[in-house]
């Protein structure tokens, strides 16, 4: 039993004024937007959930047993920070070959803990306090918190429908001003499924050099394009040199919770990177890594048909939500529809929080990915198609409700 003495010690340090030990910019960014209607429909029954952006799809038994033969073997330890040299010289091949983008894999490449961490430590080693980073709007939660924690100021650029959610050069100069410093770009999107071709990118190269700005360009969606070949921000001509190019296995191959990216830049910036992924992370998975060799050597066969499926749930759940009055643009990359909600009278909030209670279907309001998310609604279409055909039903009934 505590003595009087004690106790009235313990009374008085608790009496003493705190300090606030949270730091101002921890403060100011916001929660996932995402994960909050993730949970929700984790504590409901009878939810399909179109919410949270990853493949169906288990990752295929091969890249598995290589994984479980790595540690069979015993290789178990730390990696070189930049990560497997097999693993680099593959990815080298894979880009060239793909995208041709050329890279030193001994130089000019990073494996990460996941394109989070990529995204992360490129911004980190790019950006000083108050400098500007121009991110096209939508996109993806994570990009201006990251860039906010790192001292910079993100600086929204629109990618309109109107324009089929591409970013033009004339939106781009609009936005550009003596502390703008770094353009980020995520194409395939997300959450638009907007893609940018060549005559796209070109367009906008010349305002990027002529501004000196460095691009940070998040291409994990490339594999996942449905008209044509993605076309690699660093294969245009001017880029290579003002381009940080990140992307990862998690959603080409399946590889989601093995998180594994990487980033691939000019030797100044992918070593600068190196200094902060060494202090923050040393190395990534090893086992992920040989996971990711088997699946960069012999998976393009299962990536390949995953997409076509991919593509095929793209035209069944689109052509649905414009059939019960969702106006809907066609995606062209990812996994996701971007459909407009502004017919049914509800804000893009109130849609998905009355959709999920009263429908059982999950989706994610379009405000969470920038203003120009507003009066949208962000579905992923990486479920299968019976449940995406269920969803429209319910979706349909939903709307009726409304006007009843």
């Amino acid at each position: 039993m505590l003595s009087v003495k004690t106790e009235n010690a313990c009374h008085s340090h608790s009496e003493r004024k705190k300090r606030d030990f949270i730091s101002e910019r921890a403060k100011i960014i916001p929660p996932s937007g995402i994960r909050r209607f993730f949970d929700l429909a984790g504590q409901m029954e009878d939810v399909i959930s179109l919410g949270v952006g990853e493949p169906d799809y288990a990752t295929p038994w091969h890249v598995c047993d290589a994984a479980i033969t790595a540690i069979e073997q015993g290789k178990t330890h730390y990696t070189s920070n930049c990560g497997l040299d097999s693993l680099r010289q593959e990815l080298s091949r894979f880009l060239m070959e793909r995208y041709r983008i050329g890279y030193n894999p001994a130089s000019e490449m990073i494996i990460t803990t996941g394109v989070s961490e990529s995204l992360d430590i490129a911004i980190r080693a790019v950006i000083n306090p108050g400098d500007e980073a121009l991110v096209v709007d939508p996109i993806y939660v994570s990009y201006c918190p990251c860039i906010t924690l790192a001292g910079g100021v993100p600086v929204p650029v629109p990618c309109t429908e109107k324009n089929h959610y591409h970013l033009t050069a004339d939106d781009l100069m609009e936005k550009i001003t003596p502390r703008s410093k770094v353009l980020v770009l995520n194409f395939p999107n997300n959450p638009t499924g907007g893609v940018m071709r060549q005559d796209d990118l070109k367009a906008i190269a010349d305002v990027v050099i002529d501004h000196d700005l460095l691009i940070l360009s998040d291409e994990v969606y490339a594999e996942l394009t449905y008209e044509g070949r993605h076309c690699a921000t660093a294969s245009v001509d001017g880029l290579w040199d003002r381009t940080v190019t990140l992307s990862g296995f998690s959603k080409a191959f399946a590889m989601t919770g093995w998180r594994l990216g990487y980033l691939c830049a000019p030797h100044e910036i992918t070593a600068a990177a190196l200094k902060i992924h060494q202090y923050v992370m040393l190395s990534s998975p090893t086992m992920s890594q040989y996971a990711a060799l088997e699946a960069i050597r012999h998976g393009e066969d299962e990536m390949n048909g995953m997409v076509r499926e991919y593509h095929m749930r793209r035209n069944l759940f689109v052509d649905g939500l414009n059939r019960i009055g969702l106006n809907c643009h066609l995606p062209e990359g990812a996994f996701y529809a971007f459909p407009s909600v502004e017919s049914t009278g509800l804000t893009d909030y109130e849609f998905a929080e009355r959709l999920i209670t009263e429908a059982g279907v999950a989706v994610v309001p379009g405000s969470v990915f920038g203003t120009g998310g507003a009066g949208h609604v962000r579905c992923a279409y990486a479920v299968s198609r019976q449940d995406l055909t269920e969803s429209i039903r319910r979706m349909d009934e939903f709307i009726t409700s409304l006007h009843a």
